[in-house]
């Protein structure tokens, strides 16, 4: 492997912003693929994630832009993303090895607003990052031509389509000039991934540098048997976390978006940082937490997998599976936010009966056994209330229910009326007593004089009896 980045073929104001930034030497993927990406040839990169592919072409990127200048509304390179945080952070790459140059960028995502965007595309653009939804909008409003675009970059090709954007990345590719440098990445290589290559990309070099679907050595994996109840599962998570040595911080995924946000409250209630991160927040409560996370701010990131792909937080020390993924590509995308960068770093993943399935299928995929742990005895315990939010707070215990009778007084009350008791109202009666003069409670009016002639539940069998008019005591 190439010992600096000086013998790559980058230019000297790139070099020097490696330099500044404190990287010395460039990854596997990065020296294979960007003498490349140099001599403008179209390239496929697949590597495992975390392996640095957003540096293999943003540099090269970088030396290629420095001639040449943007005209509005027509970027000369474009750069597809699945989502707006993997869009964000590739902007963020710009920007900290761009910085010797006066390239302009835009980033076209959703969340942000639509005037500042196009300010920026009116001066012109040199580098667009955008994700396809938010493009699409831009491009038919008239706000982008892409008959300028000089290089165009597919990242997280593998990502694209299981969000189900290949219908779009092919309206957006059908508006590119045929003459264009194309360089797709991904950290998996399938049947549909060969058949994009073949549609969008001409003679491409292949750069694998690591068996596809491969973790890192860097990452030491552990499997966790857990109950398949939400509360022992949430016990047994807490337990791992305070049993987990060197930990720093760390990300842990769910499946679903509401078990995120369920899992971020539970979490908070039991004393620790912790933060949620999903999909249906908006893009300002995204990019808040993922700072604040960034920052150490948060300790603990509860997250989709809308975080699983291509975050670049290098210094992650643990990842946890609340939820082992269904889909086992979704593992190696995981537990590769940690183990960044020749780090090490650890990854637990809960495992309950019901995950055997998915389970077997991440073993085929990764082809390497992973340890066992014996879970600590988690029992299910009430957790803190919470204030209501309109369901049941977890682990809250069940008050004995009393049943609230209609014109009864206060609970302490024994006597109520017979006749003011509603007809679903348990209660033990006593057997009347035969009358006798000596009786203490006789009504005060004749039976017929305390009930309606209207009423209708007896039919026509005549007034209501006496005895149901008799006081009952109402027995807890």
């Amino acid at each position: 492997m190439t010992d600096d980045f000086s013998s790559l073929g980058l230019s000297s104001k790139v070099t020097d912003a490696v330099s500044a930034a404190g990287y010395t030497r460039p990854t596997e993927i990065q020296a294979q693929a960007i003498p490349h990406l140099l001599e403008k040839k179209d390239l496929i990169g697949i590597a495992q994630t975390g392996t640095g592919k957003t540096a293999s072409f943003v540099l090269p990127m970088l030396t290629l832009l420095e001639n040449g200048r943007a005209r509005a509304r027509m970027p000369r390179t474009l750069i597809l993303e699945p989502t707006r945080e993997l869009a964000a952070q590739v902007s963020e790459n710009f920007e900290k090895y761009g910085k010797n140059h006066r390239l302009t960028m835009a980033l076209i995502i959703g969340g942000v607003s639509f005037e500042d965007q196009n300010k920026k595309l009116d001066r012109g653009v040199d580098v667009l990052i955008a994700t396809p939804g938010r493009l699409l909008d831009q491009i038919e409003r008239g706000k982008i031509m892409l008959n300028g675009v000089e290089i165009l970059v597919i990242d997280e090709a593998d990502r694209m389509l299981d969000m189900g954007f290949i219908d779009d990345i092919e309206k957006i590719v059908n508006r590119l000039p045929p003459r264009r440098q194309t360089m797709l990445f991904s950290a998996t290589m399938d049947a549909q991934i060969e058949k994009l290559t073949k549609k969008f990309l001409q003679n491409p070099v292949h750069v694998q540098v690591s068996r596809a679907a491969s973790t890192a050595d860097t990452i030491d994996q552990k499997l966790v048997k857990v109950s398949s109840k939400p509360e022992d599962k949430r016990a047994a998570l807490r337990d791992r976390i305070r049993a987990a040595e060197g930990l720093t911080n760390a990300i842990i995924f769910c499946n679903r978006k509401r078990d995120v946000a369920t899992l971020a409250r539970s979490l908070e209630r039991h004393g620790f940082s912790a933060g949620a991160l999903h999909g249906d927040m908006d893009q300002k409560s995204r990019m808040e937490t993922l700072d604040a996370f960034k920052g150490n701010r948060l300790t603990l990131l509860v997250a989709s997998d809308v975080a699983a792909r291509g975050l670049d937080i290098p210094a992650v020390s643990h990842v946890f599976n609340f939820d082992v993924p269904v889909h086992a590509e979704d593992y190696v995308h995981r537990i590769g936010r940690t183990g960044r960068a020749g780090r090490l770093g650890v990854a637990y993943t809960l495992v309950s009966p019901a995950d055997s399935k998915h389970l077997d299928a991440i073993l085929k995929l990764i082809q390497k056994p992973i340890e066992w742990l014996d879970a600590p005895a988690a029992q299910s315990r009430p957790e803190p209330a919470a204030e209501s939010d309109g369901t049941a707070s977890e682990g809250r215990k069940k008050r004995p229910s009393r049943r609230r009778i209609k014109g009864a007084a206060a609970p302490e009350a024994e006597i109520v009326p017979q006749a003011e008791i509603a007809p679903q109202a348990e209660v033990v009666r006593a057997e009347p007593p035969a009358p006798s003069s000596n009786s203490r409670r006789r009504p005060t009016k004749r039976p017929e004089e305390s009930v309606s002639a209207n009423v209708s539940a007896f039919g026509d069998a005549g007034p209501v009896p006496a005895f149901l008019l008799r006081p009952t005591r109402i027995t807890e």
